[in-house]
C-alpha cells in the first residue's frame, strides 16, 4: 500500500509540468516568460474589469499631453488589448510609437487602421508618407488627399446644418483648407528632395504648391516651399520676394511670443515649426537677406539653445554681414572710418562666439555632420580662432542651464547693426 501511494504522488507533480504546454501559447516556453505571459493576460482581464476602452483612451491622452509617452503606450496598449479594432486606438498608437522613434510599430498601427477605414481619416496617411520615402511617400499622400477633399466635399454639402448645430472652426477633428494646403506641400517637399531626380519633378512640384496656395493662399510653409523651388531653378528675385512674404506673416508673432513669454496657443499657431524656421534662415542666408536672418536665428535660439545648428548658422551669418561690409568699403574706393572698425571687430568677436558655442555643443552631443564641422573650423580659421578664456562655457557642463544675461547681452548687441 505504501508503495501505491508513492506512485500515485510521483504523478502529481508530472502532470503539472505537463499542463501548462497543453496551450499552444506556452509551447517551448521557459518557466520565467511562462509567467509573465500569465501576468500579461492576468492584467489584460483586470483592464477589461476596471476599465472602459473609453477609459484607458482618456488616460492615454492625458499622457500625451504631459508627453509621458512610454506611459501613454501602456494605456493605449490596454485599450487594444480590449478592443483591437479600435481606430482611435490604433492613430493613437501610431502617433505615440513616432514620438518614441519606434517606426515599424508606428508604421503598423497606421497600416492597421488604413485596413480597417481605408476612406475615413487622412491623418494615417499624412504620417505613413512621413515615414516612407519616394514614390511610397508620394502614394500615401496621394489617398490622404483624396479623403481629405471628400470630406471637405461632405462638409460643404451639410453647412447649414453644421452651423445650426456646431460651426465648423469649432470642431478641431473636421478638416480644413489649410490641412489639404498642408497635405499638398508634403507630396511637393518628396519631389524637391527624394523624387528631384524623377523626370518632370520641377513642374510637378510647382504645380503641387500652386494647387496648396489655392486652398490657403497666406500659408507661410507654401510660400517658403514655392521660395525653395524658385532657388532651385534660379530665379533667386521672385524666390526672394516669395521668402520675404513668408517670413513676414509670423516673425512678427515669434518676436511677441518671445518678449512676453507668452502661451497663448492662437500666436504659436502663427508660427511655423522649428525645423521650417531653421530652412527659413539658411534660405535668408541664400538670398542675403541678413538681418532678417538674424532676427529668425535669435528667435530659435531663445527656445532651443542647444541646437548645433542653429548656433553655427548664427555665426556664419555674422561672418558674411562682415565680409558685405568689406566688400561695400572696397567698392567705394574709400579708408575704413573708425565707426567701420568697430563695428567690424564687434562682428567679428561675436561671430566666433556662436562658432566656439557650435564647436563645443557639436562635441557635447555628438554630432554626425562633417561638412558643418568643416565649415565651422574653416570659419573660425577666417575670423581667428576659437574665443579663449571659456573654460566656464555652458556647453561643456552637463549640468546645462541658459546663457546668462551678460552673456545675452554681448551676443546681441552687435545683431542691431
Amino acid at each position: 500500500m505504501g508503495g501505491q501511494a508513492k506512485g500515485k504522488k510521483k504523478g502529481k507533480p508530472k502532470r503539472k509540468d505537463i499542463n501548462p504546454n497543453l496551450d499552444p501559447r506556452f509551447v517551448g516556453v521557459s518557466p520565467q516568460e511562462r509567467m509573465k505571459l500569465r501576468a500579461h493576460e492576468k492584467a489584460k482581464k483586470k483592464s477589461a474589469e476596471k476599465y472602459s476602452v473609453l477609459q484607458l483612451l482618456e488616460k492615454t491622452e492625458e499622457c500625451m499631453d504631459s508627453f509621458d509617452f512610454e506611459m501613454a503606450r501602456l494605456f493605449c496598449q490596454r485599450a487594444l488589448d480590449v478592443e483591437s479594432s479600435n481606430l482611435q486606438a490604433l492613430d493613437m498608437q501610431g502617433h505615440i510609437c513616432s514620438e518614441l522613434g519606434d517606426t515599424e510599430k508606428a508604421k503598423e498601427a497606421f497600416l492597421r487602421a488604413v485596413e480597417l477605414s481605408p476612406d475615413v481619416g487622412h491623418s494615417k496617411y499624412m504620417y505613413l508618407g512621413q515615414i516612407n520615402t519616394g514614390q511610397e511617400s508620394v502614394d500615401f499622400y496621394t489617398k490622404g488627399i483624396q479623403v481629405l477633399l471628400s470630406a471637405l466635399e461632405k462638409q460643404a454639402q451639410t453647412t447649414a446644418e453644421a452651423a445650426a448645430a456646431a460651426p465648423a472652426d469649432e470642431d478641431a477633428e473636421l478638416p480644413t483648407a489649410k490641412d489639404v494646403c498642408v497635405a499638398y506641400c508634403s507630396v511637393a517637399e518628396v519631389y524637391l528632395t527624394d523624387l528631384c531626380m524623377e523626370e518632370g519633378a520641377g513642374d510637378k512640384c510647382k504645380e503641387l504648391i500652386e494647387r496648396a496656395l489655392q486652398y490657403h493662399h497666406d500659408n507661410p510653409e507654401a510660400l517658403q516651399l514655392m521660395a525653395s523651388y524658385l532657388f532651385s531653378t534660379e530665379r533667386n528675385q521672385e524666390g526672394k520676394e516669395y521668402l520675404l512674404k513668408s517670413v513676414g506673416l509670423w516673425l512678427p508673432a515669434q518676436e511677441q511670443n518671445a518678449a512676453s513669454s507668452s502661451t497663448d496657443e492662437d500666436m504659436q499657431n502663427e508660427i511655423p515649426p522649428y525645423e521650417s524656421r531653421v530652412t527659413t534662415a539658411k534660405l535668408l542666408l541664400e538670398s542675403e537677406e541678413f538681418e532678417v536672418a538674424v532676427d529668425v536665428l535669435e528667435g530659435l535660439l531663445e527656445e532651443d539653445d542647444e541646437v548645433v545648428q542653429v548656433w553655427y548658422l548664427s555665426g556664419w551669418v555674422c561672418y558674411l554681414q562682415l565680409e558685405k561690409a568689406k566688400e561695400l568699403q572696397e567698392r567705394e574706393g574709400r579708408e575704413v572710418t573708425e565707426e567701420e572698425t568697430e563695428e567690424w571687430k564687434a562682428l567679428q568677436e561675436v561671430a566666433r562666439s556662436y562658432l566656439t558655442n557650435a564647436k563645443k555643443l557639436y562635441i557635447k552631443l555628438r554630432c554626425d555632420d562633417q561638412p558643418m564641422s568643416e565649415h565651422v573650423e574653416q570659419l573660425l580659421g577666417d575670423l581667428g580662432g576659437e574665443l579663449e578664456g571659456e573654460e566656464e562655457d555652458p556647453f561643456l557642463d552637463e549640468d546645462y542651464e541658459p546663457c546668462s544675461d551678460e552673456e545675452e547681452d554681448a551676443a546681441e548687441a552687435p545683431m542691431e547693426h
